[in-house]
């Protein structure tokens, strides 16, 4: 049984510095992808707070859907299409400070304000993505995006 120690601090940047140890701790034994997906999902939604956290697989032509915590999501985006499938396509991260501001956007939820989205890339080949999104206008910062690539990092790994 794992549990993860979620730091007092109120600096968001050393909360992330202790929970990515913490993360890798939870995978490091697990075999199953899903199930450390899962992990992940829910460390980073108790932890850092996120509105909605999720992976979503590479399956062919589109994203599918796979683990995550918040309202419920899509369930398949075209390469290209929004800002997951945009992060695919490019194979860079994408921080969206106005959801309503990017082209294409695929509103899965009304109540989504920003969004960070991060490709995982193994073996030359986008395998995945991190999306996270917020209720919050220009929610990201450089402390966000730190972890979540740390988390990208680990993920690449299994």
């Amino acid at each position: 049984m794992h549990h993860i120690e979620i730091s007092e601090s109120q600096d968001k940047g050393k909360r992330y510095q202790s929970l990515l140890p913490q993360i890798e701790a939870l995978v490091k034994d697990e075999p199953d992808l899903i199930a450390n997906l899962s992990n992940i999902v829910a460390a980073l939604k108790e932890a850092a707070g996120y509105f909605w956290v999720g992976f979503y697989l590479v399956k062919g032509e589109e994203l599918v859907l796979g683990p995550f915590q918040g309202p419920v999501a899509c369930t398949r985006i075209a390469r290209g299409k929004g800002v997951c499938g945009t992060a695919w396509e490019k194979r860079q991260v994408i921080v969206v400070p106005d959801v309503e501001r990017f082209p294409g956007h695929i509103a899965c939820s009304s109540q989504s304000k920003s969004e960070i989205v991060l490709p995982v890339i193994s073996n030359g080949q986008v395998s995945m993505v991190l999306d996270v999104d917020s209720d919050r206008l220009d929610d990201f910062d450089a402390a966000d995006r730190w972890l979540l690539e740390g988390v990208v990092n680990i993920v690449r790994q299994l």
